[in-house]
This record gives structure tokens, C-alpha cells and sequence, in this order.
């Protein structure tokens, strides 16, 4: 399930869906979750999209919009926000800091 997860990141996951790729109910699925991985299916979803963004904005000249919609966001604003959320800093400016101001392309 977790291949699942990794493979289609931009995929618009609900519970349901991850449990029943796996067969289980949605709260067995969120209590696994939890032992294994230490948060919920949908936190990890969101920190596995963080962590490509990272890597995208950080090795690719893609624009802001590109990596959102890359690793599953409907729109830049609703991306940028929950970059910020994470990283206190807005995508451009968090890439701008990791590059030294540098295109990374």
C-alpha cells in the first residue's frame, strides 16, 4: 500500500481508498498507521508530498505550480500553504534559501 502511496502521490487518496487496497477497514488501516509510521494515513500522504516537493524544488527549474500539481495539489495557493505550514516559508523563497538563490535547473 505504501508503493501505492509513493508511486501516484498526486492521486486525490481518501482512507477509504488506502484501506481497501490493502483490505482492511479504514480504522484498521489509520490504527496500523499509527504503530508503524507513528501518524495517520493522511498525515503521511502529506509529509511523502512534502518531501517531493523538497526534492523538486530544490533539483528541478519547475515552477511553483508544476510541483504542486506533481505531488497533488489542485492549485498553487492551496500547495503554498501547506508548504508554509511545514517549512514557514512560502515554496519560492524556501527554494531560493536551499538553491543559494540559484536556478536549480
Amino acid at each position: 500500500m505504501l508503493a501505492r502511496l509513493h508511486a501516484a502521490p498526486e492521486r486525490h487518496w481518501t482512507v477509504r481508498q488506502l484501506a481497501d487496497t490493502v483490505a482492511v477497514s479504514r480504522s484498521a488501516l489509520d490504527e496500523r498507521f499509527r504503530q508503524v509510521l507513528g501518524r495517520a494515513p493522511m498525515r503521511y500522504l502529506t509529509d511523502w508530498r512534502m518531501h517531493l516537493a523538497e526534492n523538486l524544488l530544490a533539483t528541478t527549474g519547475y515552477s511553483v505550480a508544476a510541483v504542486a500539481h506533481r505531488v497533488g495539489y489542485d492549485s498553487e495557493e492551496a500547495f503554498s500553504r501547506a508548504f508554509k505550514r511545514v517549512h514557514a516559508l512560502a515554496p519560492g523563497v524556501w527554494r531560493a534559501a536551499m538553491t543559494g538563490g540559484q536556478d536549480a535547473s
